[in-house]
């Protein structure tokens, strides 16, 4: 069943929305360095280009936007009130920008001082972030599906944090002898399945029923999804250390968990009660397919039926990352932010005697309206297409970039547009006397 929410317990909108409006901007600065460094930048997994983009955009954008989500869903979902969010997600957020723009400076210019940087950066915000959640989930009153997911998502996120300081290090003080190569796929491994695709799932048994009218996810899928994905990325990671042949067998049981979880969303989108379509939809929709396609030709990879090192090797992490991860939290932000704007004018003019009566708040769909939110999805549909395109034909990797600094720039332009309803609707109520 869908978590009773604890609307009361919301923290000031400002807390996730800082995060949430800085995102866009990590995505544009992504599709500024494809576009500047052009096909080159993916020639391989391996090139500093493509080590920065990678954490412009799984830092700067996705994990932003998640650890703004936290911050909200923490007090509202699981019942946990976080005691001074502005001062803590104000600090997580500033530290968090700041390391990762640290980190990427430092793969584009080899400068061991921006690795150390971002070290120290990323190593604070990201770790006071996860004591302030953590904190949070060990008190939480009921343990329930999603508490348990929850918690299993941060313990993914720690240790991915524990293997990206490990490589940072390794770059910051090249003396140090680092296994490159094995780590980099295990910090690769646990960032995307145990932190990334845990908390989506997570977050989807709440946010699907509840926005698009469905029937709940199954109760033994919500309750193993989390845990098996981060048991399988054990054994993946045990196998790894030893040099053991079967670590294929881990990494196929991660494929199918994740197809079946895909597979499963879309079935229960096709049972949707609710008559008509929105871009949210759509997303979720895109979000399900590229992550089915993704586990398919990463098994195929493993498999042997792709160069490794070449460009078609990258299929299955742009599909995840831009086609799964970035499509559903694009999604997710068209839904939650115009929510979270109505809740809080509902509150503020509750607060007001003078407003109640004289005032409403804007419908959601006047947030942030529908024909924007289609025209960003048609970018980010377009942008994606190119992208993998450019993965065979490298000429239309400019062209893709291009396209995703513009549905970068629209994502951003409908959020800032929402958060100046907010500020105008609130000076309205305030006016009321």
């Amino acid at each position: 069943m869908s978590t009773a929410l604890s609307l009361e317990q919301a923290p000031p909108l400002s807390v996730p929305l800082r995060f949430f409006l800085t995102a866009p901007l990590f995505g544009a600065a992504s599709a500024v360095l494809l576009l500047w460094v052009g096909p080159e930048a993916l020639q391989s997994r391996w090139t500093p280009a493509a080590l920065a983009l990678t954490h412009l955009f799984a830092l700067g954008a996705l994990t932003m936007v998640m650890c703004g989500a936290l911050f909200q869903m923490l007090p509202v979902l699981v019942g946990v009130k976080v005691t001074r969010p502005r001062l803590w997600g104000g600090i997580c957020h500033v530290l968090l920008v700041l390391g990762t723009l640290s980190l990427a400076a430092g793969f584009l210019t080899a400068a061991p001082a921006s690795f150390r940087l971002a070290v120290i950066l990323l190593a604070a915000g990201l770790g006071l972030f996860l004591v302030v959640i953590g904190t949070g989930l060990l008190r939480a009153p009921r343990l329930q599906d999603s508490v348990r997911g929850m918690r299993w998502a941060c313990g993914g996120l720690a240790v991915t944090l524990g293997f990206g300081i490990t490589l940072t290090l390794g770059h910051g003080w090249e003396s140090l002898p680092i296994l490159r190569v094995p780590l980099t796929d295990l910090h690769l491994s646990w960032g995307l399945l145990g932190w990334v695709a845990a908390l989506i799932a997570v977050v989807s048994w709440q946010v699907i029923p509840m926005f698009q009218m469905t029937p709940e996810y199954p109760p033994v899928l919500r309750r193993w999804l989390a845990a098996g994905v981060l048991v399988l990325l054990v054994w993946f990671g045990i196998s790894a250390a030893v040099n053991w042949p079967g670590s294929t067998w881990p990494l196929a049981g991660l494929a199918l968990l994740l197809i079946a979880f895909a597979g499963l969303t879309l079935w229960l989108l096709t049972r949707r009660r609710r008559t008509v379509g929105d871009t949210n939809l759509s997303y979720w929709r895109l979000g399900m397919v590229a992550l089915i396609a993704a586990a398919l030709l990463a098994i195929a990879g493993r498999l042997g039926m792709m160069v490794p090192g070449s460009r078609l090797a990258l299929a299955p992490a742009v599909l995840f990352l831009a086609g799964f991860a970035l499509s559903v939290v694009s999604g997710m932000l068209y839904k939650i932010v115009p929510f979270l704007v109505w809740l809080h004018l509902q509150q503020r003019i509750g607060e007001n005697p003078a407003a109640r009566g004289s005032i409403a708040p804007p419908n959601m769909r006047a947030v942030i309206r529908e024909p924007r939110a289609r025209a960003q999805w048609w970018l980010h549909t377009a942008a994606l297409t190119l992208l993998l395109a450019g993965l065979v034909f490298p000429i239309l990797l400019r062209p893709a970039a291009l396209l995703w600094l513009a549905s970068f720039a629209m994502l951003g332009y409908n959020l800032v547009t929402a958060a100046r309803l907010y500020r105008r609707e609130c000076a309205r109520i305030a006016a009321c006397t």
